[in-house]
């Protein structure tokens, strides 16, 4: 085990900041424990690591790692904990500015896995999010590996190539449809070059995610907001994401191209004011209508 004190010149939280990485309460990459610690795997290309966060104070954190990735993750813990997130010169709007007033440690995580991100991003291409939970949960522990050090239960992600050769049978077990299996294997197919845009400009990392048939602006935005910690990236063509937020800064529900011009006096913080109006539970407007039913790929 390796053990890293990590102390930051500005507030930090850091369940706040990690928490857009897991993908549900039972994510097997990432845990949050009864006694505020926060638990996380990844695979580096040191190999695999545990990682294990335990806040100690309001600008340090404790960080414990197991794994031949350990040495390579407690490098980046700077750039992964957001230091390099600079939200100088954000004003929020007056809709945020008590979560912004109560959220002070919040950042902008960034991991630089790109295939980490990529993979649960496309996972969740229009379908409901806990159908798309369901799905990583179960291949994440099929085919990942057990991690390393004393967390049961936690699992390291498959590598591409491991992405690439899934039997199209276990997609459909996990209620994964042919074009989703499909786009997760061709991006696992160029994973390095994928893996390389973690050092390029965000407009340019975007567009070499969106060259992948099947990635298209929404699912770069999930993972440039979380591998790139790019703040502002706007989910765009989310299903739900306009109506929340015109619901949220004009009182009433609008589109995509409504939402950007709300956000465009934000610029460069558009997901920062996003990530806000969830976190205050403004992003909420009233239901209308019965709920989109759940479809079952498992039963075609």
């Amino acid at each position: 085990m390796l053990t890293v004190r990590h102390t930051s010149p500005r507030p930090l939280d850091v369940a706040l900041t990690l928490g857009p990485l897991g993908h549900g309460a039972a994510d097997p990459t990432f845990h949050r424990a009864p006694d505020g610690a926060v638990w996380r795997t990844s695979l580096l290309r040191s190999g695999p690591v545990t990682q294990r966060f335990v806040p100690a104070g309001p600008r340090e954190v404790t960080v414990q790692l197991w794994g031949d990735g350990a040495h390579e993750a407690a490098d980046a813990l700077p750039t992964l904990l957001g230091e390099d997130d600079d939200a100088s010169g954000f004003t929020p709007p007056p809709q945020v500015r008590e979560a912004h007033r109560r959220a002070v440690g919040i950042r902008m995580p960034r991991s630089d896995r790109v295939m980490e991100a990529l993979v649960p991003a496309v996972l969740e291409q229009r379908v409901q999010t806990v159908t798309a939970h369901r799905a990583w949960r179960r291949l994440v522990r099929r085919y990942g590996s057990p991690a390393p050090g004393p967390a049961s239960g936690l699992f390291v992600v498959p590598d591409a190539r491991t992405w690439a050769r899934i039997p199209v049978w276990e997609w459909h077990e996990a209620g994964v449809d042919p074009g989703r299996a499909r786009t997760v294997a061709r991006c696992a197919l160029v994973a390095p070059r994928l893996e390389e845009a973690a050092a390029m400009p965000p407009a340019e990392a975007r567009a070499r995610l969106e060259r992948v048939q099947g990635v298209g602006v929404w699912t770069s935005a999930e993972v440039a907001q979380r591998a790139f910690g790019d703040a502002d990236a706007v989910s765009v063509g989310d299903f739900h994401l306009p109506g929340a937020v015109g619901w949220a800064l004009a009182g009433e529900r609008t589109d995509d191209e409504g939402m950007l011009r709300l956000l465009a006096p934000y610029a460069p913080h558009r997901h920062r004011v996003v990530r806000l109006l969830v976190l205050g539970g403004r992003a909420r407007p009233p239901a209308r209508g019965p709920r989109t039913p759940i479809v079952d790929h498992r039963r075609f």
